[in-house]
């Protein structure tokens, strides 16, 4: 029983991960994206995560969704369009080199000579912290979120 309580007590003691961090983190897959830097955001994952798509029903390894996804960085480093995310966050739980991140995110692409595209999603991600860096090891695509939705969950 001593050992049990000791480690529930280490447990509740462990330093929980530092916001600013995670801020940065986001920060930097905002980034990525608007510049169009696929080997920056891809490096943002784990190797072995997993995106969780309900719209398609279906889950799979990252590398497959940034197969999908890479067409869009290229061309947006090429400058054949313009792309940006946004997140806003209504729930961040976050522990010792562990968090799990609840919000919405605002994804806006607009191919050269082409019409505005925007997406908002409720989104889940799980990430897990490595030596100094953030990586997300999931990542939960939900429902289209509204723009109701989407200015109740600030800034």
């Amino acid at each position: 029983m001593l050992n049990f309580l000791t480690a529930f007590f280490f447990i509740l003691a462990a330093a929980p991960a530092d916001p600013a961090e995670l801020d940065a983190y986001w920060a930097e897959l905002s980034r990525t994206v608007e510049e169009g830097d696929f080997e920056g955001y891809a490096a943002t994952y784990h190797p072995d995560a997993v995106l969780v798509n309900l719209g398609g029903g279906n889950s799979y390894p990252i590398s497959a969704a940034l197969d999908g996804w890479k067409q869009g960085f290229l061309d947006t480093a090429a400058g054949k369009m313009t792309a940006g995310v946004e997140f806003r966050f209504t729930d961040r739980l976050f522990g010792d080199g562990t968090a799990h991140e609840t919000g919405i995110f605002r994804y806006v692409a607009r191919p050269e000579g082409g019409a505005e595209q925007v997406a908002m999603l409720h989104f889940e991600a799980l990430l897990v912290k490595k030596g100094d860096r953030w990586l997300m090891v999931m990542e939960y695509q939900k429902d289209a979120a509204t723009e109701e939705e989407w200015a109740a969950a600030g800034s």
